[in-house]
């Protein structure tokens, strides 16, 4: 298999919590503030890889990450997704969706349908902060410390 993107760190990505079985990631998009990811440390591919309990913890863990974009982002929408189509490796996109966004209703990899409203963008953005410091609390709450490198 060619290099995985999501075994190595990037650049666009910032690592907000390492447990022993995943992590949290805040991806860095100015489309689309309060993006995360939550990729899963084994190199597998899809949920029925993992054991009940793994899946289960994995999903609480995409629950809580959810679950604090709301209160902190206020979005209109979240979306879920785990495709994988081009990067077998599990991870689920949480990712905070917006009226005004550049692509609302469709999904944030279809064309552009507007441009985005700078003023609610910037606002967006702003909240990332405050993102980054709740979810490290909860996650440190229910998981410990991050092995954060």
């Amino acid at each position: 298999m060619k290099e995985c993107v999501l075994c190595s760190r990037h650049t666009d990505e910032v690592v907000l919590y390492i447990h022993d079985n995943w992590r949290v990631l805040l991806v860095e998009d100015a489309d689309y503030p309060g993006f995360c990811r939550v990729v899963w440390s084994d190199h597998v591919s899809e949920m029925t890889d993992l054991s009940p309990t793994d899946r289960a913890e994995l999903m609480q863990v995409v629950w809580l990450v959810e679950e604090t974009i709301r209160k902190v982002m206020q979005p209109d929408k979240i979306n879920l997704a785990s495709l994988g189509n081009m990067v077998p490796h599990l991870h689920w996109h949480i990712i905070p969706r917006y009226a005004n966004d550049r692509n609302f209703p469709d999904s944030v990899w279809s064309a552009a349908k507007r441009k985005p409203d700078e003023k609610d963008r910037l606002i967006r953005k702003d909240r990332i902060s405050e993102l980054k410091k709740t979810l490290s609390v909860i996650l440190e709450r229910q998981y410990g410390l991050s092995r954060k490198p």
